[in-house]
C-alpha cells in the first residue's frame, strides 16, 4: 500500500532544480557553477505530494513516473506562499472526497464539523456543549477584537481595526496590508495540502459559495498563531507585503505546518480518529488502484464483474 498523506515523508519541497527520469529512477539534478551538476534521487514510491517552487522544470517522463507511484505535484510560491496548480494522479484514493461530499450534503453534519472548526479556534476554552453556530460566530468576533487589542498593546499601537478593501488598496495602514499577505501566504500552502489529499477547496463549512471556501475554513485554524503576529510586528514596514512574504518563506515556516493540517482536516472530515489503521480502513480506501461500482445498499462493489443474473 502506498504511504498516506500523514505519513513522514509525505511532502517534499524543491525549488531551482530540474527534475528528469534517467535510468535509475527520478531525480532533481542541481546547478551548483558551469562545470558541476549534482544528482538528488527522489523517493517517488515514498511520496505523497511534491511540491514544485520557483525555478522548477520538471519533464514529461518525471511526471509519469509520479503518477504511476501516485504521487501528487503541485507547482506552489517560494517558500509554498501560493499554490497555483495540482496534478492529482488517477491512482490517488477518493476516500477523503467522498467524506468531504458526504459531510458537506448532509445539514446535521456540516453543522456538526462547522461548530467543531469553531471549537478548534478556542482550543482550550470552556465551551458549553448546547452552544449554538450563531453564538460560536458572536463568541469569535469577541476573540478577534481582544487579539487585535492584546497584540496592539503589545506593539504600541493605537487602536487597530480590520480593513480590507481591495479599491483602496494603497491607503490602507501597514498591518492591514501584512496581515492581506500573510493571509494569502496560509491560503497557499491550505490548498496545496488539500490538493494532495484529493479534497475539493471549494466545499466549505463555514465558508460558501467560492472556489476556495474550504480552503478558507481550514485557514482561520491557524491564523491566530501564524498571520496576525507576523503582521503587527511589521506595523514599521515600509513594505508591509514583501516583508511578510518574506518571513513565511524564511525557514520555510508554512511547510512546516503540511502535516498538522492533514492531521487536522482528516480528524474534522472523520470524527472517530485520525490515526486510522490498515486494518480500520475500509476495502474501497486500500484498494486505491481498483474501479468500484456505486450501489445504494452495499456501497462500493468490484468492478470488472459480470453481475448478469446466475442462470441466465
Amino acid at each position: 500500500m502506498l504511504p498516506r498523506v500523514a505519513d513522514s515523508l509525505s511532502f517534499l519541497y524543491l525549488d531551482m532544480v530540474r527534475v528528469v527520469q534517467d535510468d535509475t529512477g527520478v531525480c532533481a539534478q542541481i546547478q551548483v557553477d558551469a562545470e558541476r551538476t549534482d544528482l538528488v534521487y527522489l523517493p517517488t514510491a515514498a511520496l505523497s505530494c511534491l511540491l514544485l517552487g520557483p525555478g522548477v522544470s520538471i519533464t514529461t517522463p518525471a511526471l509519469n513516473t509520479l503518477a504511476r507511484h501516485g504521487t501528487s505535484v503541485v507547482s506552489v510560491g517560494s517558500g509554498g506562499v501560493r499554490a497555483y496548480a495540482g496534478i492529482l494522479p488517477d491512482s490517488l484514493t477518493t476516500h477523503w472526497l467522498e467524506q468531504q461530499v458526504a459531510c458537506w450534503s448532509d445539514s446535521e453534519r456540516r453543522l456538526d464539523i462547522a461548530v467543531r472548526m469553531y471549537r478548534m479556534r478556542f482550543q482550550d476554552a470552556d465551551l458549553p456543549e448546547t452552544v449554538t453556530l450563531d453564538q460560536l460566530r458572536g463568541l469569535e468576533g469577541q476573540r478577534m477584537k481582544a487579539f487585535y487589542k492584546i497584540l496592539a498593546q503589545q506593539h504600541g499601537i493605537g487602536r487597530f481595526r480590520r480593513n480590507y478593501h481591495p479599491d483602496q488598496w494603497e491607503s490602507q495602514d501597514p498591518v492591514n496590508l501584512a496581515l492581506s499577505a500573510a493571509s494569502a501566504c496560509l491560503y497557499g500552502i491550505v490548498h496545496a495540502a488539500l490538493l494532495a489529499l484529493g479534497l475539493s477547496p471549494a466545499l466549505g463549512f463555514v465558508h460558501t459559495g467560492k472556489q476556495h471556501s474550504f480552503v478558507y475554513d481550514i485557514a482561520d485554524l491557524y491564523k491566530a498563531e501564524t498571520t496576525l503576529p507576523l503582521a503587527f510586528a511589521l506595523h514599521n514596514s515600509n513594505n508591509p507585503e514583501q516583508e511578510a512574504r518574506r518571513r513565511f518563506r524564511e525557514d520555510l515556516r508554512l511547510l512546516k505546518l503540511l502535516p498538522r493540517i492533514v492531521r487536522d482536516v482528516q480528524s474534522l472530515l472523520t470524527p472517530r480518529s485520525t490515526d486510522v489503521t490498515d486494518e480500520d480502513e475500509p476495502q474501497e480506501k486500500r484498494d486505491i488502484h481498483l474501479v468500484h461500482l456505486w450501489d445504494p445498499k452495499a456501497g462500493a462493489l468490484p468492478a470488472g464483474v459480470n453481475y448478469a443474473a446466475r442462470g441466465e
